[in-house]
Parts: C-alpha cells; structure tokens; sequence
C-alpha cells in the first residue's frame, strides 16, 4: 500500500516538473520527464511493485536469485575458457587436422628466402646521428600543399 502511494506521488511530482519544462518551451525535454515519470504508475498498474514487494522478504525468492545467479556464473566462465582455448574440443582437433593437410610437405622455408636486414643507404644518416634528413619526406609534402 505505501509503495502505491510513494510510486504515485513520485509520478505526480514528474508529471508536474515536466509541465514546467513545456511551459519553459523545452517540449523535447519535457516530453522525456513525463516518460520517465509515468513508469512508476504503469510498474505499480501491472502489479511489478505488489510482486517485488512480496519478493523481496521472501528466502525462498532470495535462494531462486542465488541459484540463478550460480547458474549465470557457470555459464560466463565456462565461456571464458571456452574461448581462451579457441572452441570446443571437436572444433580445435578439426583446425588441428585441417592445418595439416593445408601445407605441402616438402615446404619446410619460406619461399621468399631467409630475411636479411637492408644494408642501410650510403646516402642517408641513421636516425641516431640526430640529422634533418628523416624529416625531408614530410617537408616535402607539407611545402606541397602549401603548410
């Protein structure tokens, strides 16, 4: 019964806030705070405050919620793992099967050859020396277009 009543004056009280805001010529505004402020009086309509009232001093509702909850963290975990290990296990052993007949036998290096590191320019410092010479690329394209 007090619920009813705090729910009704809270939406009375929002009803009036967003009359105000119309008056004040802020009708986006106030058309969201009367939304807003109709929801405790369609909650207490529907009968969602009688029920959450009857369920908040219930144990038995309040052990339905731990094993609900329970259940939920189950699930998210087994998820987690499930994906840190890339799928299930028929999944894994199927990527692990096709990768195997994807690459050829004989092709144990790469066919580009061994990576080598570029001989550095005779032309050019290394960036340790501290010269101007890195930045002459992006002068370019600044004086380009006139920066």
């Amino acid at each position: 019964m007090i619920a009813e009543t705090v729910c009704s004056a809270v939406s009375a009280a929002g009803l009036g806030i967003a009359a105000v805001t119309a008056y004040r010529k802020r009708f986006l505004a106030a058309a969201r705070i009367a939304a807003y402020s109709l929801v405790p009086v369609g909650l207490v309509m529907t009968g969602v405050v009688g029920w959450l009232a009857d369920t908040a001093f219930s144990p038995t509702a309040w052990a339905g919620f731990g094993v609900l909850g329970a259940a939920w963290l189950l699930f998210a975990g087994t998820r987690a793992v499930e994906r840190r290990r890339g799928g299930t296990r028929a999944e894994r052993r199927a990527a692990r099967g096709g990768q195997s007949d994807a690459v050829a036998p004989a092709a144990s290096a790469p066919s580009l050859g061994p990576a080598t590191r570029p001989a550095a320019r005779p032309g050019k410092a290394s960036p340790a020396t501290g010269s101007t010479d890195d930045f002459s690329d992006i002068e370019a394209i600044l004086k380009k277009h006139g920066i």
